[in-house]
């Protein structure tokens, strides 16, 4: 096996170039292992925009150009995009300070994710890492200070929230190690990883999350352990939380990615639903909402999802609502209810029922294309979640009737 650093630094740039662009309001709208996955600029959600500044990024990464080539980049994108207002856009040096967050920051997280593959590749030879405190940083932090020299299992929990850089602006590193190694340093044996206790930290949704001493809120992963973490959870866990325009362009960023993944999941539910009564109080997400949907409601004066996922629960299939729909003869099929999410994505039409407030789904039958089935879900809901609560064989005159005496208000598509 090849020693420790001989390896070539393909892994920074691969890391670096599987990550996904994704749209971001504020800085902590994605904290932690989700950077593993996603590529953000706070503040930026254009789709256009953020594959430029990825692309100027990665040419720092790839070609070793400058700060200053960068800022460059930089201001040549932010012109062409149109994008005004940014935090540290009203002055010179903010503008300065700014780009340096964003170059140093993927520039250093994707070189320590580089290192943590390398880590993996060789801890049967070096089974341990020292934690470097750097010398260089002008304002140094008094814990990274007290870790400097320390020397734990290359597999020790401690690194999973304190593996470098472990804030902004951090530049220390850790170095593998072999027990040659420990024995040149003095140690008999590895160290015992510290215990500097927690705080508590509020983010700007007034969610409040634990967060070990010396590290700065949001730093407390392992950059490039997550890296082959599923999508989908990465997907899910953001979707509920972020507001509903800023969810609906993470969810088409992602959604030909995590396609196949999610629908397999929502599958793997309905088979445990006949058999498995927890699997009831599950509630899947099979789709998102549509960013013109959102535009739509906006501009109508409807109230606003909070979010913009689309979940499912057990309701509509087993449920009464259900049983009175197979009693009527217009119940959905279960080959219907399985391939959901793949109908979601591309839906006939959608529209919004003046009566209930919901939002109805046309969904085509698969062999004609024609508009036989529909869902409807609730989005007013105080939990947040936009639940599917309703699924049948609409007839398409009735439908039609709706919508010309104005009870049922076409958003997009056709019947």
């Amino acid at each position: 096996m090849a020693d420790y650093g001989s390896l070539p630094f393909a892994e920074q740039i691969a890391f670096f170039k599987d990550k996904l662009d994704l749209p971001t309001e504020r800085w902590d709208d994605l904290l932690g292992a989700a950077h593993d996955r996603a590529f953000v600029v706070a503040g930026a959600t254009g789709a256009d925009l953020l594959a430029d500044l990825h692309a100027a990024v990665r040419k720092g990464i790839e070609d070793g150009t400058t700060l200053a080539e960068f800022r460059r980049d930089f201001e040549r994108i932010v012109a062409a995009r149109g994008w005004t207002g940014f935090t540290g856009s009203d002055s010179a040096a903010g503008i300065a300070w700014r780009t340096r967050v964003i170059y140093e920051t993927n520039l250093r997280t994707s070189y320590a994710a580089g290192r943590w593959q390398q880590i993996q590749a060789v801890k049967a030879d070096r089974p341990y890492l020292e934690y470097r405190h750097s010398e260089s940083v002008l304002n140094p932090r008094p814990l990274h200070q007290s870790w400097d020299g320390l020397v734990l299992p290359a597999d020790d929990p401690w690194w999973q929230t304190h593996y470098p850089p472990n804030g902004w602006g951090c530049k220390c590193r850790v170095f593998a190690l072999n027990d040659q190694d420990l024995e040149r340093l003095g140690k008999a044996e590895p160290d015992r990883a510290p215990d500097d206790g927690e705080r508590d930290w509020k983010d700007s949704r007034g969610v409040v999350h634990q967060v070990p001493n010396g590290i700065d809120p949001g730093w407390d992963y392992a950059p490039g352990a997550h890296a082959k973490a599923p999508l989908r959870d990465l997907f899910e866990r953001r979707l509920a939380d972020l507001p509903a325009p800023i969810g609906a362009e993470m969810a088409a960023v992602l959604r030909p990615a995590i396609a196949a993944e999610q629908a397999a999941h929502y599958r793997d539910w309905l088979t445990r639903l006949a058999t498995d009564p927890r699997a009831k109080s599950e509630r899947p997400i099979v789709g998102a909402l549509h960013v013109d949907d959102l535009n739509w409601l906006a501009q109508a004066g409807k109230p606003l999802p909070q979010t913009a996922e689309i979940a499912m629960g057990s309701g509509p299939i087993n449920g009464p609502k259900a049983a009175r729909h197979a009693a009527d003869g217009d119940a959905l099929t279960p080959q219907v209810w399985e391939y959901l999410p793949e109908l979601l994505e591309a839906p006939l039409a959608v529209c919004y029922d003046e009566a209930s407030g919901h939002l109805l789904y046309i969904l085509p039958e698969a062999t004609t294309r024609r508009p036989q089935l529909a869902v409807e879900f609730d989005y007013r809901r105080k939990d947040r979640a936009n639940v599917i609560v309703s699924g049948y064989r609409p007839q398409r005159d009735d439908l039609l009737a709706r919508v010309a005496n104005g009870t049922l208000r076409l958003i997009r598509g056709e019947l």
